[in-house]
């Protein structure tokens, strides 16, 4: 089966940002990523839902929302706004995680949790029967463009055993310095979905290069 590959705008260009939307609508990619950053769970800071409200006009394609914040079950109600099919939250930024998984649920999207770089697999033994999916990061959160750390390979390895023990259906995607290279990697250690920013929006062909990861 292909991966399911969800381009992230936050290697966009912001100031044509319709433009990359509308080229993302005509390409393979199946969802479209949004990395919302608060500058305090993660050093940065990217755009807020008045921004994502336009995004999700103009996106013919599923809205796969990754909130990089503390408290991120405060905005369940925004982010069902936008028309998300999933939303993703941090395992680091939620002291009540299963809580906040079940309201997610309820709230009618696809509830999914992301791991940090130095975050174990083993850490999510107790949620992994509750989330339609699971992120790792394959950089530390917070910018794009950073170098892929090896040893995600081995974390969607151990994710995947992990998820078959337990007899779940999770997807596992991964975030953060996705390539060509890597993706081929991922996807033989169990990938179901590859996050990829500059690999899309730094090429000469953007929907070339989103063919090239749909056909790994």
């Amino acid at each position: 089966m292909k991966p399911i590959i969800s381009p992230s705008i936050l290697s966009a260009n912001f100031a044509y940002l319709a433009n990359d939307i509308e080229m993302l609508n005509s390409s393979e990619a199946d969802w479209v990523h949004i990395d919302i950053m608060d500058g305090v769970f993660v050093p940065n800071i990217s755009f807020g839902f008045p921004v994502l409200k336009y995004v999700a006009k103009l996106s013919e394609k599923p809205l796969d929302v990754h909130l990089m914040i503390v408290q991120p079950g405060k905005f369940i109600p925004e982010v069902k706004a936008l028309g998300a099919h999933v939303m993703n939250v941090h395992y680091e930024a939620c002291p009540h995680l299963h809580r906040v998984i079940q309201q997610i649920r309820e709230a009618g999207m696809q509830p999914a949790v992301t791991i940090n770089p130095a975050t174990p697999v083993a850490m999510l033994k107790d949620i992994i029967n509750d989330v339609y999916m699971v992120l790792i990061m394959g950089v530390n959160p917070g910018f794009g463009g950073q170098k892929f750390i090896e040893h995600t390979v081995e974390k969607v390895r151990e994710l995947r055993e992990l998820i078959t023990v337990a007899g779940s259906q999770a997807l596992i995607e991964v975030d953060g310095g996705v390539n060509l290279e890597a993706g081929v990697r991922l996807v033989e250690a169990g990938a179901d979905a590859l996050v990829a920013g500059n690999a899309v929006f730094s090429a000469s062909d953007p929907e070339e290069a989103i063919r090239a990861l749909k056909n790994l």
